[in-house]
Protein backbone atom coordinates (compact mmCIF):
# COMPACT_ATOMS: atom_id res chain seq x y z
CA UNK A 1 0.00 0.00 0.00
CA UNK A 2 1.44 3.86 -1.25
CA UNK A 3 1.59 5.78 1.25
CA UNK A 4 -1.43 8.36 -0.30
CA UNK A 5 -3.34 5.31 -0.28
CA UNK A 6 -2.84 4.99 3.40
CA UNK A 7 -3.12 8.45 4.40
CA UNK A 8 -6.80 8.60 2.55
CA UNK A 9 -7.66 5.46 4.44
CA UNK A 10 -6.78 7.47 7.43
CA UNK A 11 -8.50 10.39 6.88
CA UNK A 12 -11.54 8.38 6.43
CA UNK A 13 -10.88 6.22 9.71
CA UNK A 14 -9.69 9.21 11.84
CA UNK A 15 -10.11 12.72 10.12
CA UNK A 16 -9.46 14.37 14.01
CA UNK A 17 -5.75 13.39 13.00
CA UNK A 18 -5.26 13.67 9.70
CA UNK A 19 -3.15 16.82 9.88
CA UNK A 20 -1.48 15.02 12.32
CA UNK A 21 -0.45 11.98 10.33
CA UNK A 22 0.40 14.65 7.57
CA UNK A 23 2.46 16.36 10.01
CA UNK A 24 4.60 12.93 10.98
CA UNK A 25 5.16 11.65 7.47
CA UNK A 26 7.09 15.07 6.73
CA UNK A 27 9.56 15.45 9.67
CA UNK A 28 7.87 13.15 12.92
CA UNK A 29 8.67 16.25 15.36
CA UNK A 30 5.70 16.94 18.01
CA UNK A 31 5.31 20.63 18.33
CA UNK A 32 2.29 20.46 20.82
CA UNK A 33 2.79 23.82 23.13
CA UNK A 34 0.82 26.09 25.27
CA UNK A 35 -0.28 29.86 23.48
CA UNK A 36 -2.00 32.69 24.32
CA UNK A 37 -4.89 33.69 22.79
CA UNK A 38 -7.23 36.71 22.75
CA UNK A 39 -10.99 35.97 22.77
CA UNK A 40 -14.07 37.97 23.66
CA UNK A 41 -16.38 36.96 26.28
CA UNK A 42 -19.76 38.20 27.40
CA UNK A 43 -21.65 36.82 30.25
CA UNK A 44 -25.60 37.12 31.28
CA UNK A 45 -26.51 37.85 34.30
CA UNK A 46 -30.39 36.77 35.36
CA UNK A 47 -32.38 37.34 38.49
CA UNK A 48 -34.71 34.60 40.16
CA UNK A 49 -37.31 35.44 37.71
CA UNK A 50 -35.20 34.82 34.70
CA UNK A 51 -34.69 38.24 33.82
CA UNK A 52 -31.59 39.43 32.43
CA UNK A 53 -30.17 42.35 34.63
CA UNK A 54 -27.40 42.99 33.05
CA UNK A 55 -24.73 41.78 30.09
CA UNK A 56 -20.78 42.29 30.59
CA UNK A 57 -18.11 41.44 28.18
CA UNK A 58 -14.19 42.04 27.56
CA UNK A 59 -11.14 41.21 25.08
CA UNK A 60 -9.16 39.09 27.26
CA UNK A 61 -5.96 36.88 26.74
CA UNK A 62 -5.89 33.33 27.63
CA UNK A 63 -4.10 30.10 27.14
CA UNK A 64 -4.94 27.74 24.15
CA UNK A 65 -3.30 24.33 23.77
CA UNK A 66 -2.07 24.07 20.18
CA UNK A 67 -0.01 21.60 17.99
CA UNK A 68 0.42 18.74 16.11
CA UNK A 69 1.33 15.10 17.60
CA UNK A 70 2.71 11.98 16.05
CA UNK A 71 0.02 9.59 15.09
CA UNK A 72 0.40 6.42 12.90
CA UNK A 73 -1.61 4.09 10.90
CA UNK A 74 -0.34 0.82 9.97
CA UNK A 75 -1.52 -2.81 8.31
CA UNK A 76 -2.59 -5.29 11.17
CA UNK A 77 -4.11 -8.82 10.78
CA UNK A 78 -5.18 -8.55 14.44
CA UNK A 79 -7.67 -5.39 14.19
CA UNK A 80 -11.23 -6.01 12.70
CA UNK A 81 -10.61 -2.68 10.46
CA UNK A 82 -6.65 -4.03 8.77
CA UNK A 83 -5.17 -1.22 10.26
CA UNK A 84 -4.01 -0.50 13.85
CA UNK A 85 -4.18 3.28 14.74
CA UNK A 86 -1.97 5.41 17.40
CA UNK A 87 -3.57 8.62 16.96
CA UNK A 88 -2.78 11.49 19.60
CA UNK A 89 -3.25 15.03 20.06
CA UNK A 90 -2.36 18.17 21.31
CA UNK A 91 -4.31 18.71 25.01
CA UNK A 92 -3.81 20.38 28.07
CA UNK A 93 -2.20 18.51 31.17
CA UNK A 94 -2.89 20.84 33.73
CA UNK A 95 -5.39 23.53 34.14
CA UNK A 96 -5.19 26.13 36.73
CA UNK A 97 -8.70 28.45 37.61
CA UNK A 98 -8.34 32.41 36.53
CA UNK A 99 -10.28 35.03 37.48
CA UNK A 100 -11.13 37.25 35.04
CA UNK A 101 -13.12 41.11 35.32
CA UNK A 102 -15.21 41.44 32.51
CA UNK A 103 -15.40 45.75 32.49
CA UNK A 104 -17.70 46.88 29.82
CA UNK A 105 -21.55 45.65 31.57
CA UNK A 106 -24.97 47.13 29.96
CA UNK A 107 -28.43 46.79 31.40
CA UNK A 108 -31.38 45.16 29.25
CA UNK A 109 -31.68 48.55 27.63
CA UNK A 110 -28.16 48.45 26.53
CA UNK A 111 -27.21 51.37 28.65
CA UNK A 112 -23.89 51.38 30.11
CA UNK A 113 -23.67 50.52 34.16
CA UNK A 114 -20.86 52.64 35.24
CA UNK A 115 -21.52 52.09 39.17
CA UNK A 116 -18.96 49.73 40.96
CA UNK A 117 -21.20 46.86 42.14
CA UNK A 118 -22.95 46.56 38.48
CA UNK A 119 -19.89 48.46 36.21
CA UNK A 120 -17.84 44.98 36.11
CA UNK A 121 -18.17 41.23 36.81
CA UNK A 122 -15.86 38.79 37.68
CA UNK A 123 -15.85 35.83 36.12
CA UNK A 124 -13.93 32.24 36.73
CA UNK A 125 -12.80 29.81 34.19
CA UNK A 126 -10.07 27.00 33.76
CA UNK A 127 -7.34 27.48 31.27
CA UNK A 128 -4.50 25.06 30.46
CA UNK A 129 -1.06 25.89 32.06
CA UNK A 130 0.65 22.71 30.45
CA UNK A 131 -0.25 21.02 27.36
CA UNK A 132 1.53 17.28 25.96
CA UNK A 133 0.19 15.10 23.13
CA UNK A 134 -2.25 12.16 25.00
CA UNK A 135 -3.67 9.37 23.48
CA UNK A 136 -6.68 10.28 21.24
CA UNK A 137 -10.13 9.75 22.96
CA UNK A 138 -8.23 8.99 25.88
CA UNK A 139 -10.02 10.85 28.55
CA UNK A 140 -9.54 8.96 32.19
CA UNK A 141 -6.55 11.49 32.90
Amino acid sequence: MHVQELLFVAAVLMPQCLRALRYSQGTGDENCETLKSEIHLIKEEFDELGRMQRTCNADVIVNKCEGLCNSQVQPSVITPTGFLKECYCCRESFLKEKVITLTHCYDPDGTRLTSPEMGSMDIRLREPTECKCFKCGDFTR
